[in-house]
């Protein structure tokens, strides 16, 4: 019969710049298809190089290389019978674009240059591509001769054209062009298109999974169609997390559905599909069929080759599935565990050191640690291969394998804690019951004798003597002999990463861990250069509100009883001298607003775009019902205040993990000055203003009561 056709898509970890592991993924993953019968196999955006090259894309090199691998992908015996879509950088008359490159037994059959480019949030696809905005317009691009050589061709079409095999018509879409007001599936389907592709380098963010699948679900409902997303998944370098979700869906429903975080670094999703229910659905639509009478045609490149074999009727067809989500706690579960991994095993480190302070930021820092030794046993005991070579190479042994989680978290992580004069019994007794219940090295010091030392050294220079707030000291001493504490737990943090696996014999440095989480960061309550300061900080993307869910989350599945002290305990930094031996000073009162207070503020600054004077309009309705407009002003002036006064510690903020919209950070994410006019005198006096002519307004209804 010929209608029926096996399709693949996928998710690979790859890369950035490991063109050598980054072939081998892709040609696994070809492999994977071909043997499950698939005649079409889609992979991620500009997956030879990897997605998160970033400047390196201005190299020669990386345009160089990148042709390499599509040399050995087009002679290697596992690309042929099957039509090959892969992603890499192409230089086309001296301008760079983000390309597909489209493949079939030894012959190049087209290059689709990406046409609208992702340039918001972490992206800046405009500084390295240039968008193709010749729609339905192809030009002859003349293969460098490495490729000639292979393929007996000097050029092959280059633009916006779609492929039409023996049995159907073949179009693609990359990324954020699925996100476009006008997506190009809209005119390819109404042209005759009946398969569409989507290669994608999408992050994960919070909440945000269904979003994708919304789209893709939509696309296929409005015109129908078969709709194939591939994304990257895994950590490539950055701050990002990919979060796979390859997806395979036809006239509105989801027929596959890949993991969203796995340690799995090639997932291979098929589907078979009968391509006469697209056209049936579509004949049924008369608005859509009236649309393709008047569409533009696109150039079609014609392709001797058919996705369906002749004798199908007994070949099975896939069943639609229901999509399944994870909850927020569980995304945070699997997410920057997942990131975790690929950031050791990449690095070369033996494992993770982190000061453990009985709060709930270190310890849900701890739970992601032992989340991940979790996820690699449970990898392992399913056949992973590259998790138990990766895991013996780290932890220096040939012959181990991982099969209790606390055995593995013993081995990759140390946690330590950093004990003062101002530190409770408490978070001391609490922050070794975690790391018991987890199995983690755990050291315990003081860090008493080297803070004397170094205020000695000033006390000795200066002959003064400085002194905590509950001591007469005035608030630049209290703050000062604050941060000296903070500081010198940076310091001993460092020194035992470097030397504390040597002192034990064991071969290897540690990664130190940060656990500020994104609100702290977004206020700057945080001494610049203390233990936030660190090499990666898993929770660096997450408010305070989900970490406690999440940290919730991790006393039932992995049966941690010691969070629960933790989460029913005051959040504190125990920098000045305890009262009676309690703790004086909690997170909240320093700061001076709620955690769930700065998480409003966080996401109206950020993802609302708002500054002072926007902010004020927008709470003084959402908060009419608990405070007046002059507590609301109040509160906006102290939030931007302190806010743009710390602004700098964002310059030298940890890389953390990307989850959550709002971040601020500074690097490549939340572009900002860092030098404030504090006072903000312009804006506070424009909410002044607002707050009088409310406060008049008020009064005279009040008047008109009486």
């Amino acid at each position: 019969m010929g209608r029926k056709v096996t399709v693949a898509t996928c998710a690979l970890n790859q890369w950035a710049l490991d063109f050598e592991g980054n072939l081998q993924r892709i040609l696994k993953s070809i492999e994977i298809a071909k043997n499950k019968g698939a005649r079409y196999r889609l992979g991620p955006e500009l997956e030879i190089c990897g997605y998160g090259c970033w400047d390196h894309y201005y190299e020669s090199d990386t345009l160089l290389h990148s042709l390499q691998v599509l040399a050995a992908l087009l002679e290697s015996p596992v690309t042929q019978d099957i039509i090959c879509d892969v992603g890499m950088p192409v230089m086309h008359r001296n301008v760079r674009y983000n390309c597909r490159v489209i493949f079939l037994n030894r012959r190049v059959l087209l290059i689709r240059p990406k046409m609208a480019l992702a340039n918001e949030g972490n992206y800046r696809e405009l500084r390295w591509f240039s968008p193709w905005s010749r729609s339905r317009q192809v030009e002859e691009y003349f293969l460098p001769r490495m490729i000639q050589d292979l393929t007996n061709q000097e050029t092959v079409p280059f633009g916006d054209a779609v492929l039409a095999t023996r049995d159907t018509c073949i179009g693609s879409e990359i990324c954020e062009e699925l996100w476009t007001p006008h997506s190009p599936h809209v005119d390819m389907g109404l042209d005759g298109v009946e398969i569409f592709t989507n290669a994608s380098g999408s992050h994960h963010v919070l909440r945000k999974a269904h979003a994708r699948v919304d789209l893709v679900s939509m696309a296929t409902t409005k015109s129908g169609g078969i709709y194939l997303l591939a994304n990257q998944k895994g950590c490539d370098g950055d701050r990002l997390y990919y979060d796979g979700c390859a997806t395979i869906a036809m006239n509105g429903s989801i027929f596959a559905q890949g993991s969203q975080f796995s340690l799995d670094d090639v997932e291979v999703l098929t589907a078979t599909l009968d391509l006469e229910d697209v056209r049936s659905y579509r004949a049924e639509i008369s608005s859509r069929s009236l649309a393709a009478s008047r569409v533009d045609p696109y150039p079609r490149v014609k392709v001797d080759f058919a996705l369906s074999s002749q004798d199908d009727l007994l070949l099975p067809l896939s069943e639609p599935i229901e999509w399944k989500y994870h909850s927020p706690a569980e995304e945070i579960s699997l997410g920057p565990a997942c990131w975790l991994w690929d950031f050791l095993r990449r690095s070369q480190q033996a494992g993770f050191f982190l000061p453990l302070s009985g709060g709930v930021d270190s310890a849900a820092t701890a739970c992601l640690v032992f989340s991940m030794c979790y996820l690699v046993c449970e990898a392992v005991r399913n056949g992973n291969r590259q998790v138990l070579a990766d895991v013996r190479n780290i932890v220096g042994q040939a012959t181990y394998t991982p099969q209790d989680p606390r055995d593995l978290c013993g081995r990759l992580l140390t946690t330590c804690y950093m004990a003062s004069e101002n530190s409770s019994q408490e978070t001391c007794e609490r922050a070794r019951a975690l790391a018991q219940q987890i199995g983690s090295h755990h050291i315990g010091l003081s860090i008493d004798p080297a803070v004397k030392a170094v205020v000695g050294i000033f006390s000795l220079v200066t002959g003064k003597h400085p002194l905590f707030a509950v001591h007469g000291g005035s608030s630049r001493e209290n703050l000062a002999l604050q941060n000296v504490q903070a500081r010198i737990r940076m310091v001993l943090a460092y020194l035992f990463a470097q030397l504390s696996l040597w002192s034990r014999g064991v071969r290897g440095g540690l990664l130190v861990l940060g656990s500020a989480n994104v609100d702290e960061s977004l206020l700057g309550y945080l001494t610049k250069y203390d233990c936030s300061s660190a090499d990666i900080n898993p929770i660096g993307g997450i408010s305070k509100t989900d970490l406690r869910a999440f940290v919730q989350l991790c006393v039932q599945r992995f049966q941690l009883p010691a969070l629960c002290r933790i989460l029913s305990a005051p959040a504190t930094a125990e920098l000045e001298p305890l009262a009676d031996g309690q703790v004086s000073q909690t997170d909240e009162e320093d700061m001076g607003m709620t955690y769930a207070e700065l998480s409003v503020y966080g996401r109206l600054r950020k993802i609302a775009k708002m500054g002072p004077y926007s902010m004020f309009c927008k709470l003084v309705n959402m908060w009419r019902d608990s405070c007046t407009p002059r507590q609301v002003a109040e509160k906006v002036k102290q939030f931007f205040s302190k806010y743009s006064t710390n602004r700098h510690k964002m310059t030298t903020l940890t890389p953390a993990y990307h989850a959550e919209s709002y971040s601020p950070d500074d690097n490549r994410f939340d572009l900002r000055p860092f030098l404030y006019n504090t006072g903000w005198p312009w804006q506070f006096r424009c909410i002044e203003r607002q707050v009088l002519q409310l406060e008049g307004s008020g009064q005279q209804d009040l008047d008109s009561v009486d």
